[in-house]
């Protein structure tokens, strides 16, 4: 997604990792037979068969409100589920893996989402200058998710690292254009962040907002785009690659946008990927009808990323929703705010564009749950539409609600899986 929003977080050190068994003991085969004692940790099944959704589902339903009906009645149904057997979930969708308290885009994140029950997980794609695609949220955003700025690499960065002089703040710009694939893999991922008051590299890496943490941080092993292909297909969970926006100029060395957006599909049809598991996004329409119109199986399920509510002058239309259908999109993802309103009692309602998109017969996904700031304070960008109705942490439940039993969403993008596969196991949603 594109907003990259810090986010609260419940501290409780190691049980907010949420990992059930470790890798080698949910190891199986889909014939539940014991993998070969020479077999590769590559070639193993790394399919989580006992969901852990930790313990921060259980603090956000404790402090649900019991002042009012509504969050009552959602209360006691979320209690009555807190015994039972959790379940991966397509509804729950891991946001940049478990990017919460996990590097994002990195194995240890992927695979702790799918610990959580997240039934389909993102990647990121963008491309580094020899061409080759790697999970990265932004083309230019080594410097304040990886250690590149600590390494020899740090010479090839856009831009420099340049300390803060009191006046102005510290910066750099690293992009993975800057390097080759074999320098990218020789990267470790860090939580997103940077100190811009830094007067030395290893102060400005030392980033971290203080609600998240860097216990999981000690490892951040990054991957190559076919190697997170291969690694969900283990973790058996579909997958949401986002075409990310270049940051250099298209064509790059020859490398044109329809050769961007062709390389990111053909990488599923060269790993045997069922065009069922694969649901591709961009915030450019002209992807997604590229996809639609050259590959029409996988661009079944593209999803249009619909940032445009951000454009004060945009008004959703009917005429607007059709053309999209029409045109052969079945997926639209909005931020949240965009499917909300309230009336005038403070009450959550459907916004004009949520009803307009299902009139239309188009299909809702939204983004991106546990990604706002503290919610005492009204809950930032994500929840502008709902502010007057947003008070506590435990109001996105109430909105999650919402989402699912009114506006009916697919699916919701979460930087904390727990969160929402507790939610949809207990509705028994899909």
């Amino acid at each position: 997604m594109k907003k990259n929003l810090l986010i609260p977080t419940l501290l409780v050190s190691a049980l907010l990792t949420a990992c059930g068994a470790s890798d080698s003991d949910s190891n199986s085969n889909s014939d539940n037979k014991p993998a070969a004692q020479n077999a590769s940790p590559e070639s193993a099944s790394l399919e989580v068969s006992n969901i852990q959704v930790g313990p921060r589902p259980y603090f956000l339903i404790d402090d649900l409100a019991t002042d009012n009906q509504k969050s009552l009645a959602l209360k006691s149904k979320l209690e009555s589920c807190s015994e039972m057997p959790f379940k991966k979930t397509d509804f729950s969708i891991g946001h940049r893996g478990a990017a919460m308290q996990f590097p994002e885009h990195t194995k240890e994140s992927y695979v702790a989402a799918a610990r959580m029950g997240a039934g389909i997980i993102e990647c990121d794609v963008t491309f580094t200058n020899d061409k080759e695609l790697v999970c990265r949220h932004s083309q230019c955003d080594l410097h304040t998710t990886t250690n590149i700025l600590a390494t020899n690499l740090a010479d090839k960065c856009s831009t420099p690292f340049s300390p803060s002089d009191g006046n102005n703040p510290a910066s750099a710009k690293c992009c993975t254009s800057d390097i080759s694939l074999a320098e990218f893999k020789t990267l470790k991922g860090k939580m997103d962040g940077a100190n811009t008051s830094a007067t030395t590299v290893a102060e400005y890496l030392k980033g971290t907002a203080d609600w998240r943490t860097d216990g999981y941080a000690s490892r951040g092993t990054l991957m190559t785009h076919k190697e997170s292909i291969e690694l969900f297909k283990q973790l058996n969970v579909k997958m949401t690659p986002e075409l990310k926006s270049a940051a250099v100029a298209m064509p790059f060395d020859g490398f044109s946008q329809q050769d961007y957006a062709r390389k990111m599909m053909s990488e599923y049809e060269d790993a045997n990927v069922p065009a069922k598991n694969v649901f591709p996004q961009s915030f450019n329409r002209d992807d997604v009808l590229f996809w639609i119109s050259e590959n029409p199986t996988f661009g079944e399920q593209a999803v249009f990323l619909d940032e445009r509510m951000d454009d004060p002058n945009f008004v959703a239309s009917a005429e607007d929703m059709n053309n999209l259908f029409a045109n052969g999109v079945r997926y639209v993802a909005p931020p949240l705010w965009a499917l909300v309103d309230l009336d005038s009692d403070q009450q959550l309602i459907e916004s004009n564009y949520a009803i307009l998109a299902k009139a239309a017969g188009l299909k809702i996904i939204t983004w991106t749950l546990e990604r706002s700031g503290p919610l005492e304070n009204h809950g930032g960008w994500y929840y502008q539409t709902i502010r007057e109705a947003t008070n506590s942490d435990s109001d996105m439940l109430l909105l999650l609600d919402f989402l699912a039993q009114t506006v009916k969403v697919e699916g919701v993008f979460s930087d904390w899986a727990g969160t929402v596969s507790y939610y949809a196991s207990c509705m028994n949603l899909k």
